[in-house]
């Protein structure tokens, strides 16, 4: 594996995006001749944070949260998920599962030889960072969740975004064809114009090619809707490990989630010992109050000092 150039910005991007950057090369394996871009900004020294980004975002997601955070305090990692973002895009559907996002992280995780990191999940980013603590148990030393679901769902069957998903023929229409959901992103929010303009716009260009857009449907088809669904064992995985985690913990979540909004007190049962910050954010935090996440990530640290 190797680091590489991250692969340029358009004008508009850029100027959100004034971060250290790279690309890591897989020279190997199942994923060889494909490459992770991710941002690494920050003192090499510093305390790590890996910020995990979930469906249908990429690491832009994390812009105003690693902007909140001091550099030389902190090493802000944040990659972009096979299919995702300015890594490589997996061409078909059934090249996504739980399992091969988490291992392809994971050899970045390795490759990049972190410890003692504080591990933050959205969405599907969640799931992925329980995996990378179930794979690297000894060099996970803190964990912020905000609107995401890192438990094994007891009767599966999704939500109605994650059943239409499963809709043959009309869903590969509207998620490939169509741009959905990152077209709409704005739709998940609980101040609707948070996502608008050159920011919806981001959102929209890594994707912006219809043979590209595999991913936003196969991660909305990787949330299980039965107990035999190929995600099943990989939840079950990351959930073992997170009620296991002694490490400081903290969930924040926005309650204006028409997705997920509701399942925090779930996660806040599982997670006794985790800190809470409820706020009026929609599925997409980052963009509404990236400060609650600085926060919490300063929070957990703190802890972790004293530990």
């Amino acid at each position: 594996m190797s680091v590489e150039i991250a692969p340029a910005l358009p004008d508009f991007l850029a100027a959100h995006m004034p971060f250290e950057r790279a690309s890591w090369r897989f020279e190997s394996g199942p994923e060889s001749g494909r490459w992770l871009h991710y941002i690494d900004h920050g003192d090499r020294d510093a305390q790590v944070v890996w910020m995990q980004h979930g469906n249908p975002t990429w690491s832009f997601l994390w812009r105003k949260v690693i902007a909140a955070l001091d550099p030389k305090r902190f090493r802000c990692i944040a990659p972009d998920m096979l299919g995702f973002g300015l890594s490589s895009k997996l061409p078909n559907l059934e090249d996504h599962s739980l399992d091969r996002h988490a291992e392809a992280l994971g050899a970045l995780f390795d490759g990049l030889d972190l410890k003692n990191v504080i591990l933050v999940g959205q969405d599907w980013g969640g799931p992925m960072v329980t995996n990378l603590g179930a794979r690297f148990e000894d060099r996970v030393g803190a964990l912020v969740l905000g609107n995401t679901s890192v438990l094994a769902p007891k009767r599966p069957r999704g939500t109605a975004f994650h059943r239409f998903a499963h809709t043959p023929v009309v869903s590969d229409f509207v998620f490939k064809t169509l741009g959905f959901p990152q077209n709409a992103l704005w739709m998940a929010q609980g101040e609707r114009d948070s996502i608008k303009g050159d920011v919806a716009r981001a959102y929209m260009w890594p994707l912006r090619r219809p043979q590209e857009r595999s991913g936003p449907l196969a991660l909305a088809r990787m949330v299980p809707n039965s107990p035999q669904h190929p995600s099943m064992a990989g939840l079950q995985s990351g959930e073992a490990w997170v009620r296991g985690f002694e490490g400081p913990q903290a969930l924040v979540w926005g309650t204006r989630d028409p997705i997920l909004g509701r399942i925090v007190t779930r996660h806040v049962r599982a997670l006794p010992q985790a800190s809470v910050t409820h706020c009026n954010a929609g599925h997409f935090l980052q963009e509404q109050v990236p400060h609650l996440l600085a926060r919490a990530i300063e929070s957990v640290a703190d802890r972790m000092g004293k530990a």
